[in-house]
Protein backbone atom coordinates (compact mmCIF):
# COMPACT_ATOMS: atom_id res chain seq x y z
CA UNK A 1 0.00 0.00 0.00
CA UNK A 2 2.80 2.44 0.89
CA UNK A 3 4.61 1.78 -2.39
CA UNK A 4 1.54 2.78 -4.39
CA UNK A 5 0.53 5.70 -2.19
CA UNK A 6 3.20 8.20 -3.25
CA UNK A 7 2.52 8.13 -7.01
CA UNK A 8 -1.24 8.16 -6.34
CA UNK A 9 -0.96 11.26 -4.14
CA UNK A 10 1.35 13.04 -6.60
CA UNK A 11 -1.01 12.30 -9.46
CA UNK A 12 -3.95 13.48 -7.35
CA UNK A 13 -2.26 16.80 -6.54
CA UNK A 14 -1.42 17.48 -10.19
CA UNK A 15 -4.90 16.39 -11.28
CA UNK A 16 -6.65 18.63 -8.75
CA UNK A 17 -4.56 21.61 -9.83
CA UNK A 18 -5.49 20.97 -13.46
CA UNK A 19 -9.21 20.66 -12.64
CA UNK A 20 -9.08 23.95 -10.71
CA UNK A 21 -7.60 25.55 -13.83
CA UNK A 22 -10.42 24.10 -15.94
CA UNK A 23 -13.01 25.51 -13.50
CA UNK A 24 -11.37 28.95 -13.61
CA UNK A 25 -11.26 29.01 -17.41
CA UNK A 26 -14.78 27.57 -17.59
CA UNK A 27 -16.09 30.45 -15.49
CA UNK A 28 -14.59 32.84 -18.03
CA UNK A 29 -15.80 30.89 -21.07
CA UNK A 30 -18.18 27.93 -20.62
CA UNK A 31 -17.14 26.06 -23.81
CA UNK A 32 -13.84 25.30 -22.06
CA UNK A 33 -15.78 22.71 -20.05
CA UNK A 34 -17.17 21.16 -23.23
CA UNK A 35 -13.67 21.05 -24.73
CA UNK A 36 -12.31 19.38 -21.60
CA UNK A 37 -15.11 16.80 -21.59
CA UNK A 38 -14.79 16.23 -25.34
CA UNK A 39 -11.05 15.66 -25.33
CA UNK A 40 -11.26 13.47 -22.21
CA UNK A 41 -14.06 11.38 -23.73
CA UNK A 42 -12.27 10.95 -27.05
CA UNK A 43 -9.05 10.01 -25.25
CA UNK A 44 -10.85 7.38 -23.16
CA UNK A 45 -12.52 5.94 -26.24
CA UNK A 46 -9.04 5.70 -27.77
CA UNK A 47 -7.77 3.83 -24.70
CA UNK A 48 -10.81 1.55 -24.79
CA UNK A 49 -10.18 0.66 -28.44
CA UNK A 50 -6.42 0.37 -28.01
CA UNK A 51 -6.59 -2.46 -25.47
CA UNK A 52 -8.37 -4.61 -28.11
CA UNK A 53 -5.92 -3.54 -30.83
CA UNK A 54 -8.59 -1.57 -32.65
CA UNK A 55 -7.23 1.97 -32.36
CA UNK A 56 -5.30 1.64 -35.61
CA UNK A 57 -8.41 0.56 -37.50
CA UNK A 58 -8.94 4.22 -38.31
CA UNK A 59 -12.12 3.73 -40.35
CA UNK A 60 -13.84 2.77 -37.07
CA UNK A 61 -11.76 4.39 -34.32
CA UNK A 62 -11.88 7.90 -35.84
CA UNK A 63 -15.72 8.01 -36.06
CA UNK A 64 -15.94 6.65 -32.50
CA UNK A 65 -13.61 9.32 -31.12
CA UNK A 66 -15.21 12.12 -33.17
CA UNK A 67 -18.66 11.08 -31.95
CA UNK A 68 -17.48 11.10 -28.34
CA UNK A 69 -15.98 14.56 -28.75
CA UNK A 70 -19.07 15.97 -30.47
CA UNK A 71 -21.39 14.50 -27.83
CA UNK A 72 -19.98 16.85 -25.18
CA UNK A 73 -21.11 19.85 -27.25
CA UNK A 74 -24.40 18.57 -28.65
CA UNK A 75 -25.88 16.74 -25.64
CA UNK A 76 -28.42 19.52 -25.02
CA UNK A 77 -28.93 20.56 -28.63
CA UNK A 78 -31.57 19.60 -31.16
CA UNK A 79 -28.83 17.89 -33.19
CA UNK A 80 -28.26 15.07 -30.66
CA UNK A 81 -30.58 12.60 -32.42
CA UNK A 82 -28.95 13.41 -35.75
CA UNK A 83 -25.50 12.81 -34.24
CA UNK A 84 -26.47 9.39 -32.85
CA UNK A 85 -28.18 8.41 -36.11
CA UNK A 86 -25.16 9.45 -38.17
CA UNK A 87 -22.80 7.54 -35.87
CA UNK A 88 -24.82 4.32 -36.12
CA UNK A 89 -25.06 4.59 -39.91
CA UNK A 90 -21.33 5.24 -40.26
CA UNK A 91 -20.42 2.40 -37.87
CA UNK A 92 -22.46 -0.22 -39.72
CA UNK A 93 -21.31 1.10 -43.11
CA UNK A 94 -17.71 0.67 -41.99
CA UNK A 95 -18.44 -2.90 -40.87
CA UNK A 96 -19.91 -3.74 -44.28
CA UNK A 97 -17.11 -2.08 -46.25
CA UNK A 98 -14.41 -3.57 -44.00
CA UNK A 99 -16.10 -6.90 -43.26
CA UNK A 100 -12.86 -8.81 -43.84
CA UNK A 101 -11.20 -6.82 -41.05
CA UNK A 102 -14.06 -5.77 -38.75
CA UNK A 103 -16.47 -8.35 -37.35
CA UNK A 104 -19.82 -7.68 -35.73
CA UNK A 105 -18.20 -8.42 -32.34
CA UNK A 106 -15.62 -5.70 -33.06
CA UNK A 107 -18.42 -3.32 -34.01
CA UNK A 108 -20.48 -4.15 -30.91
CA UNK A 109 -17.44 -3.68 -28.66
CA UNK A 110 -16.58 -0.33 -30.24
CA UNK A 111 -20.07 1.15 -30.43
CA UNK A 112 -21.15 -0.01 -26.96
CA UNK A 113 -18.05 1.36 -25.26
CA UNK A 114 -18.19 4.62 -27.19
CA UNK A 115 -21.84 5.19 -26.29
CA UNK A 116 -21.22 4.33 -22.62
CA UNK A 117 -18.24 6.66 -22.26
CA UNK A 118 -19.88 9.46 -24.25
CA UNK A 119 -23.19 9.20 -22.42
CA UNK A 120 -21.56 9.25 -18.99
CA UNK A 121 -19.14 12.08 -19.66
CA UNK A 122 -21.70 14.24 -21.47
CA UNK A 123 -23.53 14.51 -18.14
CA UNK A 124 -20.68 16.80 -17.06
CA UNK A 125 -21.50 19.13 -19.94
CA UNK A 126 -25.21 19.01 -19.08
CA UNK A 127 -24.69 19.99 -15.45
CA UNK A 128 -22.05 22.62 -16.11
CA UNK A 129 -24.21 24.37 -18.71
CA UNK A 130 -26.32 25.82 -15.88
CA UNK A 131 -26.31 29.61 -15.62
CA UNK A 132 -25.22 29.37 -11.99
CA UNK A 133 -23.18 26.82 -10.13
CA UNK A 134 -20.58 25.66 -12.65
CA UNK A 135 -17.86 25.26 -9.97
CA UNK A 136 -20.33 23.51 -7.65
CA UNK A 137 -21.39 20.95 -10.24
CA UNK A 138 -17.87 20.39 -11.51
CA UNK A 139 -16.44 19.86 -8.01
CA UNK A 140 -19.32 17.60 -6.96
CA UNK A 141 -19.07 15.45 -10.08
CA UNK A 142 -15.40 14.67 -9.52
CA UNK A 143 -14.81 15.04 -5.77
CA UNK A 144 -17.52 12.69 -4.47
CA UNK A 145 -16.71 9.51 -6.44
CA UNK A 146 -12.99 10.10 -6.03
CA UNK A 147 -13.46 10.43 -2.27
CA UNK A 148 -15.43 7.18 -2.37
CA UNK A 149 -12.45 5.61 -4.12
CA UNK A 150 -10.09 7.08 -1.52
CA UNK A 151 -12.27 5.75 1.29
CA UNK A 152 -12.24 2.30 -0.24
CA UNK A 153 -8.47 2.44 -0.72
CA UNK A 154 -7.55 3.59 2.79
CA UNK A 155 -10.22 1.80 4.82
CA UNK A 156 -9.97 -1.35 2.76
CA UNK A 157 -6.20 -1.34 3.05
CA UNK A 158 -6.31 -0.78 6.81
CA UNK A 159 -9.10 -3.05 8.03
CA UNK A 160 -10.43 -4.84 4.94
CA UNK A 161 -11.00 -8.55 5.56
CA UNK A 162 -14.06 -9.62 3.57
CA UNK A 163 -13.64 -9.64 -0.20
CA UNK A 164 -16.40 -7.88 -2.12
CA UNK A 165 -15.95 -9.45 -5.56
CA UNK A 166 -12.80 -11.58 -5.41
CA UNK A 167 -13.16 -12.95 -8.94
CA UNK A 168 -13.38 -9.45 -10.46
CA UNK A 169 -11.37 -7.15 -8.17
CA UNK A 170 -9.52 -9.08 -5.44
CA UNK A 171 -8.45 -5.93 -3.57
CA UNK A 172 -11.96 -4.59 -3.03
CA UNK A 173 -13.46 -5.41 0.37
CA UNK A 174 -16.81 -4.96 2.07
CA UNK A 175 -15.10 -2.78 4.69
CA UNK A 176 -13.60 -0.67 1.92
CA UNK A 177 -17.04 -0.24 0.34
CA UNK A 178 -18.48 0.94 3.67
CA UNK A 179 -15.54 3.31 4.04
CA UNK A 180 -16.17 4.60 0.55
CA UNK A 181 -19.79 5.40 1.39
CA UNK A 182 -18.72 7.20 4.58
CA UNK A 183 -16.01 9.21 2.79
CA UNK A 184 -18.38 10.11 -0.05
CA UNK A 185 -21.13 11.37 2.26
CA UNK A 186 -18.57 13.31 4.32
CA UNK A 187 -17.29 14.89 1.10
CA UNK A 188 -20.88 15.81 0.16
CA UNK A 189 -21.37 17.59 3.49
CA UNK A 190 -18.04 19.39 3.07
CA UNK A 191 -19.04 20.52 -0.43
CA UNK A 192 -22.30 21.88 1.00
CA UNK A 193 -20.48 23.79 3.75
CA UNK A 194 -18.01 25.36 1.34
CA UNK A 195 -20.49 26.37 -1.34
CA UNK A 196 -23.45 27.32 0.86
CA UNK A 197 -21.53 29.32 3.45
CA UNK A 198 -18.63 30.70 1.44
CA UNK A 199 -19.30 30.73 -2.29
CA UNK A 200 -23.09 30.88 -2.81
CA UNK A 201 -24.57 32.49 0.33
CA UNK A 202 -27.35 34.13 -1.70
CA UNK A 203 -28.78 30.88 -3.10
CA UNK A 204 -29.97 27.66 -1.48
CA UNK A 205 -27.73 24.63 -1.84
CA UNK A 206 -29.61 21.50 -0.81
CA UNK A 207 -27.69 19.46 1.75
CA UNK A 208 -30.23 16.62 1.43
CA UNK A 209 -29.69 16.36 -2.30
CA UNK A 210 -25.95 16.27 -1.70
CA UNK A 211 -26.18 13.59 1.00
CA UNK A 212 -28.36 11.50 -1.30
CA UNK A 213 -25.84 12.03 -4.08
CA UNK A 214 -23.01 10.99 -1.77
CA UNK A 215 -24.71 7.75 -0.79
CA UNK A 216 -25.75 6.81 -4.33
CA UNK A 217 -22.46 7.92 -5.91
CA UNK A 218 -20.47 5.68 -3.57
CA UNK A 219 -22.50 2.63 -4.59
CA UNK A 220 -22.69 3.44 -8.30
CA UNK A 221 -18.95 4.20 -8.44
CA UNK A 222 -18.32 0.64 -7.24
CA UNK A 223 -20.57 -0.61 -10.05
CA UNK A 224 -18.61 1.42 -12.59
CA UNK A 225 -15.24 0.32 -11.25
CA UNK A 226 -16.23 -3.35 -11.17
CA UNK A 227 -17.73 -3.17 -14.66
CA UNK A 228 -14.53 -1.88 -16.21
CA UNK A 229 -12.43 -4.22 -14.03
CA UNK A 230 -14.40 -7.18 -15.39
CA UNK A 231 -13.76 -5.95 -18.91
CA UNK A 232 -10.03 -5.65 -18.15
CA UNK A 233 -9.98 -9.20 -16.86
CA UNK A 234 -11.66 -10.46 -20.01
CA UNK A 235 -8.94 -8.70 -22.04
CA UNK A 236 -6.13 -9.86 -19.71
CA UNK A 237 -4.84 -6.35 -19.02
CA UNK A 238 -4.02 -4.53 -15.79
CA UNK A 239 -4.79 -0.95 -16.86
CA UNK A 240 -6.23 0.83 -19.87
CA UNK A 241 -3.15 3.06 -20.07
CA UNK A 242 -0.33 4.66 -18.11
CA UNK A 243 -1.00 8.38 -18.42
CA UNK A 244 -1.54 8.70 -14.63
CA UNK A 245 1.23 7.12 -12.50
CA UNK A 246 -0.33 5.00 -9.77
CA UNK A 247 -3.76 5.16 -11.41
CA UNK A 248 -3.29 3.77 -14.92
CA UNK A 249 -4.98 5.39 -17.88
CA UNK A 250 -7.59 8.10 -18.05
CA UNK A 251 -10.30 5.46 -18.33
CA UNK A 252 -9.00 3.82 -15.14
CA UNK A 253 -9.31 7.17 -13.37
CA UNK A 254 -12.66 8.22 -14.85
CA UNK A 255 -14.48 4.88 -14.91
CA UNK A 256 -16.55 5.78 -11.85
CA UNK A 257 -17.32 9.28 -13.23
CA UNK A 258 -18.87 7.69 -16.33
CA UNK A 259 -21.44 6.03 -14.06
CA UNK A 260 -21.86 8.68 -11.35
CA UNK A 261 -22.15 11.89 -13.39
CA UNK A 262 -25.54 10.83 -14.82
CA UNK A 263 -26.68 10.10 -11.24
CA UNK A 264 -26.27 13.78 -10.44
CA UNK A 265 -28.32 14.72 -13.51
CA UNK A 266 -31.16 12.43 -12.42
CA UNK A 267 -31.19 13.62 -8.81
CA UNK A 268 -31.07 17.24 -9.94
CA UNK A 269 -34.28 16.72 -11.95
CA UNK A 270 -36.26 15.64 -8.90
CA UNK A 271 -34.37 17.32 -6.05
CA UNK A 272 -32.50 20.39 -7.36
CA UNK A 273 -29.10 20.99 -5.85
CA UNK A 274 -29.29 24.78 -6.26
CA UNK A 275 -32.40 26.96 -6.04
CA UNK A 276 -32.61 30.74 -6.16
CA UNK A 277 -34.04 32.65 -3.24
Amino acid sequence: MKSSLKPRLLTAVIGIAFLILVIFLGELWTPVIYLFVGFASAFMVGEYLHVRNMLKIYSLSVPCMLFSFAMSFLILSSYLYLLIFAFVIVAFSVMILKHKVISFIDLAYSVTGTLLISFGMSAVSMLCSSEIGLPFYFVSIFALPWMADAGGFFIGGAVGRHRLCPNISPKKTVEGAVGGVAFCIAAAVLVWLVFQLLIYPDVTVSIWALILLGAVDALVSILGDLSFSLLKRSLNIKDYGSVFPGHGGMLDRFDSIIFTAPVMVVINQFLPFITLG
